[in-house]
C-alpha cells in the first residue's frame, strides 16, 4: 500500500494517540487482552475464521493491533457502518461484497451497540480491520495476482513509502472510513468511466437485457421485416438509437443505418451500416458477458493506474489503438496493428529511450527458421527483392553465393540476415525503442492498407503503428524537431537514432471494454481469449496473494 492509500496522519499522531488510550478504564483493559487473545488463537490456526468468516490478514492484524497496544479501534459503530456501506459500494467496482464480510458485518449492524461481551466486541474488531484490510488491498492492488495469469506479466505491484499497518491505524484514528477506502481505488478518470459502465450495463440487466436477435439473411438499408423491427428495438436498448421519428419500424431508414454504423464504431466492427454475420454475433452476446467484459477491465486498471508520470503511452492491444496521455488526459491517439493470436503480442511495461530513423531489421531466429529460410531456399532472388543481407555476428556482410541454401535445411544457419534501410524495410521508415526482454516495440509498417481493417492482428508481436511520424514529432518536439527535420533524415537513407531526453512510460495493455473520453462504452474482441481467467478468479472466494514487498513490510515492523 503506497503513501497515496490512506495516508492521513503522520505517525507520531498515530504514536500520541495510542498513548493517550493506553489510560483505560478496567473494562477497556479487558477488552485489550481478550482482543489480544483472540488475536493469537487465530495466528496459531492453520485456516482462522470468525463468526464464520475466514480471516485473510492475520499477520497485518497482529501487527497493528501490536502498534496499537491491542486498543481497540472500531468502538464507535458510525466507523462500522461507514466501512459496511463501502463494502456494499463495492459492486461498482465490479467486486463481490461477502468478500468483504458483508453479511457477518451486517448482522453485527444490525444487533446494534450493546455489545454484551469482550469476545463478541474483539471478533468485531477482527472482522472490521481484516475487511477494511480487503478491500482497501482490493481496491489498490486488485483481487488477482496478474502474474499469475500471463507469464511475461512485469509491471510493478510492489508498495512504496508509507507502511501497510500505519496506513490501516491512520485511517483508523482519523475515523474517516469513507474517505479512506475510497483512496485505494485509482483516481484516473479511465477508471472513473468504468465504474459508470458498469452501473449502465447493470441497470440494462435489470431492465431484462436484450433478447438474441434470429438467424436470417443480412440487414442493410430497405431492408423490412420483423427482423429489422428486432434490430431496432435492441440498438434502442443500448442508446445507439435514439430517434423516434421514423414511420416505420419495420423498414431499415437512415436513422437505423446511422444507429448501426454507432453499434459497429463502438464493438470494433467495419462500420459500413450493415448488418453481417461479424455484427449479428456482437449483437447477440449477452449483457452478462458485457457486464463481466466490464469487471475484467475494472480489476486490469487496479494493476496498473498507479504511481503513473504525468506523460505516458498506452497500447490497447485488444483494442488496436495507441493512446498518448499526457496530464492524465488522451492528446493523441492511432491504429496500430499487433500480433498474430499464435505471436501474441505480451502484455509489459517498459521506458521509451530513443527512436531510430531509416532502421535496419535483423530477423529475429524464429521468423528465420520457420519463414525466411524456406523463402530463401525455394527463390534465391528473395534476398535482393526484400533488399536484405547475409551478415556475420560482428556485421561482416557476407557473399549469399557462397552459402550452400538447401543444405540450412539440415543443419543451423551460422549467420543472420538484415534487411537494409528503406520503404519496404519491415520496421518501415521509424522504430520507437523500450528495451525489453521480448525484443517487442512500436514501429512504423510497409503494410499500411492493413490499418483499414477493424480487426488488426497481423503482427508477429511487435506494434505496427499508423502514423508514426505525428508521434515522433510529438515525442521530439521539445529536443528542436520537427516534420520538415526528420523528413531530411528519412532522405539521407542512413540510419539516425535520437536519444529522448525524458524517456516515456510505454504499457502494452489488455482491454476488451473501456469508455473514451465523451462516455461511450465500446467493447472489443477478445483476441487471445484472457477474459475468462479473469472474470473466474473475480468469483472465487477472496485470498490475499500479497504482491513483493507487501509479506516483506508485514514480516517487519513499523518504524
Amino acid at each position: 500500500m503506497s503513501c497515496q492509500l490512506l495516508n492521513r496522519f503522520s505517525f507520531i499522531i498515530s504514536l500520541a494517540a495510542i498513548i493517550m488510550l493506553a489510560a483505560a478504564s478496567p473494562a477497556l483493559a479487558d477488552d485489550r487482552q481478550v482482543l489480544r487473545d483472540r488475536i493469537a488463537a487465530l495466528s496459531a490456526t492453520e485456516k482462522p475464521t470468525t463468526d464464520g468468516a475466514p480471516i485473510a490478514a492475520v499477520l497485518g492484524i497482529t501487527k497493528l493491533y501490536e502498534l496499537r497496544n491491542w486498543e481497540p479501534a472500531w468502538t464507535d459503530q458510525t466507523m462500522v457502518r461507514q466501512l459496511y456501506d463501502q463494502v456494499l459500494k463495492s459492486v461498482e467496482h465490479g467486486l463481490n461484497p461477502e468478500d468483504f464480510h458483508a453479511q457477518q458485518l451486517g448482522a453485527r449492524l444490525q444487533r446494534g451497540p450493546g455489545l454484551k461481551n469482550p469476545a463478541y466486541r474483539a471478533d468485531t474488531e477482527i472482522l472490521a480491520t481484516d475487511a477494511l484490510a480487503r478491500l482497501a488491498f482490493t481496491l489498490h492492488f486488485g483481487k488477482l495476482d496478474p502474474a499469475n495469469l500471463d507469464p511475461v506479466w512485469n509491471l510493478s505491484r510492489t508498495i512504496e513509502g508509507q507502511h501497510p499497518v500505519e496506513a490501516i491505524n491512520d485511517v483508523l484514528i482519523s475515523g474517516d472510513i469513507t474517505s479512506g477506502i475510497e483512496s485505494a481505488a485509482p483516481t484516473l478518470p479511465a477508471y472513473q468511466r468504468l465504474r459508470l459502465a458498469l452501473v449502465e450495463y447493470r441497470g440494462i440487466m435489470s431492465r431484462g437485457g436484450w433478447s438474441e436477435m434470429a438467424d436470417g439473411p443480412g440487414m442493410k438499408p430497405g431492408s423490412t421485416g420483423p427482423r429489422v423491427e428486432a434490430l431496432r428495438e435492441r440498438l434502442k436498448i443500448t442508446g445507439d438509437l435514439v430517434a423516434t421519428s421514423q414511420t416505420d419500424p419495420g423498414v431499415y431508414d437512415d436513422q437505423l443505418e446511422a444507429a448501426v454504423k454507432r453499434f459497429q464504431q463502438r464493438h470494433g466492427i467495419d462500420a459500413d451500416g450493415k448488418v453481417g454475420p461479424r455484427s449479428l454475433e456482437e449483437l447477440n452476446i449477452p449483457v452478462e458477458t458485457r457486464i463481466d467484459q466490464i469487471r475484467a477491465s475494472l480489476e486490469r486498471a487496479r494493476w496498473v493506474f498507479r504511481n503513473i508520470e504525468d506523460t505516458f503511452i498506452i497500447v490497447n492491444i485488444a483494442g488496436f489503438r495507441l493512446n498518448l496521455f499526457q496530464d492524465g488526459k488522451v492528446t493523441w491517439s492511432t491504429n496500430v496493428q499487433v500480433g498474430k493470436p499464435y505471436h501474441a503480442t505480451p502484455v509489459f511495461k517498459s521506458k521509451m529511450k530513443y527512436l531510430e530513423f531509416n532502421p535496419t531489421w535483423t530477423i529475429p531466429p524464429g521468423i528465420l527458421r520457420k519463414e525466411t529460410l524456406p523463402a530463401i531456399r525455394k527463390d534465391p532472388s528473395y534476398l535482393s527483392r526484400n533488399n536484405m543481407s547475409v551478415v556475420t555476428t560482428a556485421g561482416k556482410i557476407v557473399d549469399p553465393s557462397t552459402i550452400d541454401w538447401p543444405a540450412t535445411a539440415n543443419k543451423g544457419f551460422p549467420y543472420m540476415i538484415r534487411q537494409e534501410p528503406g520503404t519496404r524495410n519491415a520496421l518501415g521508415q521509424v522504430k520507437f525503442i523500450f528495451p525489453n526482454e521480448y525484443m517487442v516495440y512500436l514501429h512504423d509498417t510497409p503494410s499500411k492498407g492493413l490499418f483499414a481493417r477493424a480487426e488488426r492482428a497481423f503482427s508477429h508481436g511487435c506494434i505496427r503503428t499508423q502514423n508514426p511520424f505525428d508521434l515522433a514529432v510529438l515525442l521530439l518536439a521539445d529536443q528542436g524537431w520537427d516534420r520538415a527535420r526528420i523528413d531530411k533524415v528519412i532522405e539521407s537513407k542512413k540510419t539516425t537514432r535520437v536519444n529522448l531526453t525524458e524517456p516515456v512510460t510505454v504499457m502494452l495493455l489488455y482491454w476488451t471494454a473501456l469508455v473514451a473520453d465523451d462516455g461511450t462504452v465500446e467493447f472489443r474482441k477478445d483476441v487471445y481469449s484472457r477474459d475468462a481467467r479473469i472474470i473466474e478468479g473475480l468469483d472465487e472466494p477472496f485470498r490475499i496473494d500479497p504482491p513483493k514487498g507487501i509479506r516483506e513490510a508485514l514480516d517487519g515492523s513499523p518504524e
